[in-house]
């Protein structure tokens, strides 16, 4: 009796395991959905940036659009002293940054790209939502949790042995939607160093997104970044003439 009791036991405790492996998404598909319902086949925004540090606050206006995987501009429209400022993405780590000011077009090499995006708490890597964590990561779904009767993923994402990126892992909470609720940057001792969280979700072009979003500098207390989506339309026609150096510099959007 004491060894069917011991099964029956272990076959409930097993059990819920097992269902929820069945049942649960793959984890990479997953975060690739996450990523393509952020951006659509093609999209238009209109959006502001809140840098903020113990002793000072500064706020930007800015434009982005994007085309696939591959390419995606923003560029600063306010305040005047920002305005004109741009960034390019085209294809994977291929980023360009004009400065107005200087009236030059400076390419990103691969090595800064991990560096602070016009002085905010994102990096370069961030702000071109390029699909590296989706092809150079191993993904596997850790728990499910809920959130506002939606099913929650918390995705741990880790870096292939040979890739070139500076996180240990990451760890991503996507929403059954596909809106991603937060994201988590942990450094090569699997400490967390930033984390970006969803402040406010709304419908926006036809579908739930995370319109407000903050970056926080877990070492530097007091320091963060927030990203606010105004308008957002997704799948029109941009023409290709958007995502070229000579647009970067002299706009014609």
């Amino acid at each position: 009796m004491k060894a069917l009791s011991s099964l029956i036991i272990s076959a409930m405790l097993m059990s819920p395991l097992s269902s929820l492996a069945d049942d649960t998404p793959d984890a990479r598909t997953i975060i690739r959905d996450a990523i393509d319902h952020f951006r659509g086949l093609t999209s238009y925004s209109e959006m502001s940036m809140t840098i903020h540090r113990p002793d000072w606050e500064r706020k930007m206006s800015m434009k982005g659009w994007s085309s696939g995987s591959k390419k995606t501009l923003v560029r600063v429209t306010a305040p005047a002293r920002d305005a004109g400022n741009a960034t390019l993405v085209l294809d994977d780590n291929k980023v360009w940054s004009y400065a107005p000011k200087i009236n030059r077009v400076i390419r990103i090499p691969s090595s800064m790209m991990s560096q602070s995006w016009m002085g905010s708490d994102f990096s370069n890597k961030d702000i071109s939502r390029t699909d590296e964590i989706v092809d150079s990561y191993d993904h596997k779904t850790v728990r499910i949790e809920e959130h506002e009767g939606h099913k929650v993923y918390v995705i741990e994402s880790v870096p292939h042995e040979d890739a070139a990126i500076v996180w240990g892992k990451e760890i991503s909470h996507v929403r059954d939607d596909y809106v991603e609720l937060e994201h988590h940057f942990l450094d090569q001792d699997m400490q967390t160093v930033k984390v970006l969280k969803t402040l406010d979700i709304k419908s926006m072009g036809g579908r739930m997104l995370a319109a407000r979003q903050r970056m926080n500098m877990l070492e530097k207390e007091g320091e963060w970044t927030e990203f606010s989506i105004q308008k957002i339309d997704f799948d029109l026609e941009i023409p290709d003439h958007l995502f070229t150096l000579s647009n970067l510099r002299n706009p014609r959007d």
